[in-house]
């Protein structure tokens, strides 16, 4: 049997000893070349008020008491570069956050967890199953591009929902 050789190659951008690698040498100097021009701050506008927001009616006795259910997720904001649309004022453009809670919203309605407002439920298991799925795929796309929240809170909101799922199923 012949032996074939095998080589390696390092592709890490640090040395062991924390220096940065020649061939990533161009990233030290792109940053020291940004860190000399400061950008300039942009105008803030006050963003608007808020709607109103829109109660059922009081004469309804299932609602009586009765507070929103709890939101799945509460992200914490994070001060990193964001995704700007035109035509928004800076800083409050959607985040990644904002996209994996549109995509979880209806989970919970298709498990059945929520009451629609005529006080039934829709439960529909597979629905709740492709949206989790959905969840996943994002996972599996986004790998390697998340912050270290932003993976933390897709894996945790993926490991809720799937429990969720589970219990629901039986």
């Amino acid at each position: 049997m012949s032996e074939k050789e095998i080589k390696v190659h390092d592709k890490r951008m640090f040395t062991p000893d924390g220096a940065l690698r020649e061939e990533y040498r161009f990233l030290d100097e792109k940053a020291t070349a940004a860190a000399e021009e400061p950008p300039e701050p942009a105008p803030v506008e006050p963003p608007p008020p808020p709607p109103p927001p829109q109660h059922a009616p009081e004469s309804d006795p299932r609602r009586r008491g009765a507070s929103p259910p709890p939101p799945l997720l509460e992200p914490e904001r994070e001060s990193g570069p964001r995704l700007e649309i035109p035509g928004t004022p800076p800083g409050l453009g959607p985040t990644f956050y904002d996209l994996a809670a549109m995509i979880a919203e209806p989970v919970a309605i298709y498990l059945g967890d929520v009451e629609l407002p005529d006080g039934q439920t829709a439960e529909n298991l597979e629905m709740a199953r492709l949206y989790i799925d959905l969840l996943e795929v994002l996972r599996q796309k986004t790998a390697g591009n998340l912050t270290v929240q932003e993976n933390a809170f897709l894996e945790d909101l993926l490991y809720r929902l799937r429990v969720r799922y589970v219990q629901k199923r039986g």
